[in-house]
Parts: C-alpha cells; structure tokens; sequence
C-alpha cells in the first residue's frame, strides 16, 4: 500500500545516478515512493534512468565540482517539485590508483573536486531548501577511507575527509532538524570498480580477491547499499545523525588476507 513507501512524495536530489550504486539507489527510491531529480555528468544516462523509472522524475546533466552547474540543477529541481527533502552526494571518481609520490597535481584536483568539493556545492545551494522540509543529507563514501588502501592515496583522501565532514555537517546542521550520515561500502560492483579492478597489476585475481576480502564470502551489487540508504533518508532512521554505517559484509573485521 502507498501508505507503507518509506519515502512517499520525498523529493530527493541524486548526484552520479545514471550508474552503479547511484541507479541503484534511485530505482529503490523510486520504488519507495520517492520523486528523484538524477543528475550524472553524463546527462544522456541521467535521463535514461529517469524515463525507466517513469513519470514524476527527472534526469539532468551536471558536472558537481562546478558550483554554477550544480546551482542551477538544484533551482531546476525546485521550479519543478518547489520542494528538496534530501540530497545524496553519490557521485564520484575512484582513479587514479598510485600512491601519492606518484599523483598529479591534475588527478589529485579532480579527485577533490568531484569526490568531496561536489558537497560544497549542493550544500550551499540545498541548505535553505532542506531547512523548510528538515531534510537530510547522504553522502556514499567508502570503506577505505576508514581503513586505508595501497596505491589510491587520492581516493581515499577524499573519503576520510568525506567521513569527517559528515560528523562536523551532522553537527552544524543539527538545530535545523537536518540529519547527515554517510555510508562506506568496500567492494561493491559497478563500472568504477571494474575500471579500478582492470587498473590492478593482477586484474585475473581481482574478482576472487574481492570476495574473499568480504567475511560474508562475496563482492555484492549495489542493490544492498540501496536498501541502507533507504533507510537513511527513512523515517525509520529519524534519530540517526552523524553516523559513517559500514555496508561492507565485514570486511574490515580482522584479517582475512
């Protein structure tokens, strides 16, 4: 029954959801009720995703580390629905893979720029809305930005600060009944995992390494990030704020390898 969505008639404003967990995640929302606004830099997939989930959502282009494009998607985003409920900062790059000796000025930028800038940017232009509703705000980070990676110190850079922001957003933005958490997958399948998989030394090894590293004994697809960011911007998870939730099948318990 309607009655039972978990996110019925929410407005929610999706950052890199054309593929992988961002698709995920809004097909599940859609499923829940949910009106998604999809933005992708590739705006082609945006509107893909948004016609297969048919009426009363929206696909648009958007590269996030441009705050004047992400201005002007979240004011398309408010003509449309004139409301925002939540923003789930998802998009983001994972390359390049090399320790930080060997990292460009170029892809050290970009990886900030698009990884954890991007959330400047639709904070700053979401906040007054998401203060009218008492929304929230996901970030997708990642497992390695708690426990570190070889050879992806700029990715993992930008998780930890993604994971530290989270809390200090939580905190500020606490009085406005605004929560903000963060999820951290390890291994998750989706296009950036297999063009990371295919940038490893031993890329035939990849896949068994990925599940072997999951105590639950498999690398997952993204539909099981999108049932816990279901519940997130539920309100089941109403008095949850601040908090970095592993979606990693264990993998940080112990050493499996």
């Amino acid at each position: 029954m309607a009655n039972d969505l978990l996110l019925q008639d929410r407005v929610i404003f999706l950052t890199g959801g054309s593929t992988g967990i961002g698709r995920e995640c809004a097909i599940a929302y859609a499923q829940e009720g949910a009106n998604i606004v999809i933005v992708d830099i590739v705006g082609s997939g945006a509107e893909a995703v948004a016609r297969e989930l048919g009426s009363g959502h929206l696909g648009l282009q958007c590269d996030v580390s441009s705050g004047s494009a992400v201005e002007a998607v979240i004011a398309r985003t408010l003509t449309t629905y004139g409301r925002l409920d939540a923003i789930h900062n998802n998009a983001g790059i994972a390359s390049p893979s090399k320790s930080l000796d060997e990292t460009t000025d170029q892809e050290w930028d970009a990886a900030f720029n698009t990884n954890l800038k991007s959330i400047l940017h639709t904070t700053r232009y979401g906040l007054e809305s998401l203060k009218q509703t008492h929304g929230c705000i996901l970030n997708t980070s990642s497992l390695v930005g708690v426990i570190g990676q070889k050879a992806h110190a700029a990715y993992t850079a930008t998780k930890g600060g993604m994971n530290a922001l989270t809390k200090s957003m939580a905190l500020d933005y606490a009085p406005y009944g605004i929560r903000v958490n963060a999820v951290c997958p390890a291994g998750t399948w989706t296009p950036m995992l297999r063009q990371w998989a295919s940038e490893q030394g031993n890329p035939d090894q990849i896949s068994r390494y990925l599940d072997e590293i999951h105590a639950l004994g498999y690398c997952p697809q993204g539909d099981v990030i999108a049932d816990a960011c279901v519940f997130l911007l539920s309100e089941k998870a109403r008095f949850i704020t601040g908090h970095i939730m592993h979606i990693s099948g264990g993998a940080e318990l112990g050493y499996r390898r």
